[in-house]
């Protein structure tokens, strides 16, 4: 048996940053993320957003690799969502995302973040945040590409 311990918070937003992903049919979609997520072997343990982009904090199982596991639940989703009258102006997702890994001490902290995303963006932006999260966690960036 092996054992794993593999925690990402994973970051995207819609295509463009549209608004498109509307309070009232938000839970379908996050339902829907979580099926793919554990038909992935995943754990999820929360998932929540904006109008415009999506947090994820779940483990990784050690036979998919991240980017294997994002383009996958991006792709599903997209598909849905197309199909699916709720989300009438989605376009599909931006090509980039953010992961970023912490350990078990912070799995708590994270959650309560995720969990709280729709109270934290009425203090910081969208942009404001991505941008944050790449300082903390070290991750080198060009702010063009962030637009």
């Amino acid at each position: 048996m092996s054992y794993r311990q593999i925690f990402y918070q994973i970051i995207f937003a819609t295509k463009n940053r549209c608004k498109t992903i509307t309070e009232a049919h938000c839970e379908e979609l996050y339902k829907y993320i979580w099926g793919i997520i554990k038909n992935k072997k995943c754990k999820l343990y929360r998932i929540n957003g904006t109008e415009d982009h999506i947090h994820i904090f779940s483990d990784l199982h050690p036979s998919i690799s991240l980017a294997d596991y994002i383009r996958d639940i991006k792709a599903s989703s997209s598909i849905w969502m197309k199909n699916n009258s709720r989300f009438p102006e989605f376009r599909g997702w931006q090509e980039s995302y953010g992961a970023f890994t912490y350990s078990i001490k912070e799995r708590s902290t994270i959650t309560s973040y995720v969990k709280n995303q729709k109270e934290h963006h009425k203090i910081e932006p969208f942009y404001d945040e991505y941008k944050r999260l790449l300082i903390e966690n070290g991750v080198a960036f060009d702010e063009k590409y962030l637009l």
